[in-house]
């Protein structure tokens, strides 16, 4: 193989390593983790210093800052956070993000295949899923390593090349040129933080006089500004489709980017100067990947300083640059929840799942109560209503389960939450159940006024009664599921609610013996009673669940 191919493959090769290591490592982080992800999305508040080391330490646990962007992109969205939070979120995520770039400062070449064989073992030997993740953690640090160490290899080649020092010079002398290079690079292989690993990896390559970097910290920091500045077009991408505010988030991430990009590209040397200052002393190239480090860090912290105090007038620029459309319709059986791009970061991924589906569990609740309001009714438009509204719902049903088949086939849940997922399924089901019996019931009534069947007064108080009975059942129902209630007073009218339809087949019986009721009728209104007896079924189905198979807060982390 000629040099020219060995260093275009060593290079893909070596990069392709890194980037599978660090997703791998970014996995196994948020398996390890478990639940702690959940503490740390609690210090999403407010309080915008607290949502700074909110994004800086969940970006330090998932190593990706574009991760915590779509995360916090997909939370804004759903309107889980407020606008003003994301973007706090997103300035420490830029923080957070730098966290990688000084760990691959460290030189840790002789121990690379000892990290690959401790993960290996520790991830291949233990049952423990715990320890088999923080196994697979070390292995993918290993590779993550290995990745840096190939490109390094092929790069003393490339830096050996007199027409690649050629034009690495005019990329030192225009730092423009460097910005757009840097920028390229981020959008084709969509990591800053890989891009930063191959520029660390590259300075760190003498030039021809053995001491000195060939690129050189002035040289190196245009580029790392382009690397800022392509990371945004991540959350850009995972912002198309969504809400005003999740576009206002990624724009906010792009502007910080933006404007830190163009403040710092009139002041390289004496950015350059400081971060000479702060790192240690040596060689320039045994020291120049902890400056580009640091100057990463300086930088994003430089910019969250700066753009902290201006929280406000960033929200009015991103809101002006992407007003409000005030005869955009809300059409309440879409998801308002679900952001597929955030189902690689399960707790998140969870947590919106579980918002959505008591937001099912809602909306059915709203059905229940037009149905109620339509027994007594004799206008076939509203009750046709119910029935499509209802429809609609189901679609909303499939939505939630295919979201939830997703993550499953993701293969991102730990045991624990892919236990508790699989309870949420069967609360799934049996609202579901409550929706598809609602419509059922909506076109009885619709057939009761189409076939002018001519019920009794006490027929239809019988009718409504015991559905204002279910209702009040299916609300306290879903009430306990949410805040975690005790359910055991539901379950104590057990007996009562799966009783109905014994009690009001009697009844009907009563009136027929007594004429009250015509004996032709006995049929459809039976249909009805079974609709309600089988609504009572699902209110008693969830109010167990919740008394004993699952808990909300363990999702929402309430």
């Amino acid at each position: 193989m000629n040099d020219t191919l060995q260093i275009i493959f060593g290079l893909i090769g070596g990069l392709a390593i890194f980037i599978f290591g660090m997703n791998l490592m970014s996995e196994c982080l948020q398996k390890a983790a478990g639940e702690k992800m959940k503490q740390i999305l609690g210090l999403l508040t407010k309080n915008r210093l607290l949502g700074v080391l909110a994004g800086a330490l969940v970006t330090a646990v998932l190593q990706s800052s574009s991760a915590t962007t779509v995360m916090a992109i997909g939370f804004v969205s759903a309107g889980l956070m407020s606008l003003p939070q994301a973007i706090s979120i997103i300035f420490g995520a830029n923080i957070g993000t730098t966290v990688t770039a000084q760990i691959i400062a460290f030189k840790i070449t002789d121990y690379i295949y000892v990290f690959i064989f401790a993960g290996f073992i520790l991830s291949f030997v233990c049952k423990k899923e715990k320890i088999k993740n923080i196994g697979m953690t070390i292995f993918a640090f290993g590779l993550l390593f290995l990745g840096i160490e190939t490109m390094g290899d092929v790069m003393k080649l490339l830096a050996s090349s007199p027409l690649f020092t050629n034009m690495i010079a005019k990329v030192a002398d225009m730092p423009i040129l460097g910005v757009a290079v840097g920028t390229l690079m981020t959008l084709v292989v969509q990591s800053s933080s890989a891009t930063i690993a191959v520029l660390q990896n590259f300075a760190s390559q003498a030039g021809p006089d053995g001491v000195t970097s060939i690129l050189g910290l002035t040289g190196a920091i245009p580029i790392l500004l382009g690397d800022n500045i392509g990371t945004t077009i991540t959350a850009l991408l995972a912002s198309i489709g969504q809400s005003k505010n999740a576009k206002r988030t990624a724009l906010a991430h792009t502007l910080f980017n933006l404007s830190g990009a163009f403040l710092f590209i009139w002041l390289i040397k004496p950015l350059a100067a400081f971060v000479e200052y702060i790192s240690p002393s040596g060689a320039e190239v045994d020291v120049i990947s902890r400056q580009i480090a640091n100057a990463h860090t300086t930088f994003n912290i430089t910019m969250t300083l700066i753009w902290i105090g201006l929280l406000g007038i960033m929200v009015k620029i991103v809101t002006k640059l992407i007003p409000d459309n005030k005869n955009e319709l809300d059409n309440p059986a879409k998801p308002r929840y679900l952001d597929r791009n955030v189902i690689s970061q399960p707790a998140a991924a969870l947590q919106l799942v579980a918002k959505e589906t008591l937001n099912y569990g809602e909306l059915v609740k709203n059905m229940l109560a037009d149905v109620i309001g339509a027994v007594k009714s004799d206008k076939a438009s509203s009750i046709r209503k119910i029935t499509e509204y209802g429809e609609a719902l189901g679609g909303l049903n499939s939505e939630i389960n295919d979201y939830l088949a997703e993550l499953f086939s993701a293969g991102v849940l730990t045991e624990k939450q892919a236990t508790q997922t699989a309870k949420l399924m069967y609360v799934l089901a049996d609202v579901e159940r409550m929706g598809s019996l609602s419509v059922e019931l909506s076109n009885h009534l619709l057939e009761k006024i189409d076939k002018k069947y001519n019920y009794s007064k006490e027929a239809l108080n019988d009718i409504e009664e015991s559905l204002i009975r279910i209702e009040t059942m299916y609300d306290s129902a879903l009430t306990a599921l949410q805040n975690g209630g005790d359910a055991t007073k539901l379950l104590n009218h057990k007996d009562e609610v799966l009783s109905l339809d014994i009690e009001m087949r009697k009844h009907h019986m009563q009136r027929v013996n007594k004429g009250k009721c015509k004996k032709s009728l006995s049929r459809p209104y039976i249909k009805m009673l079974y609709c309600i007896d089988r609504m009572g079924t699902g209110c008693v189905n969830l109010a167990e669940v919740a008394q004993s198979q699952i808990d909300f807060a363990y999702f929402i982390g309430e």
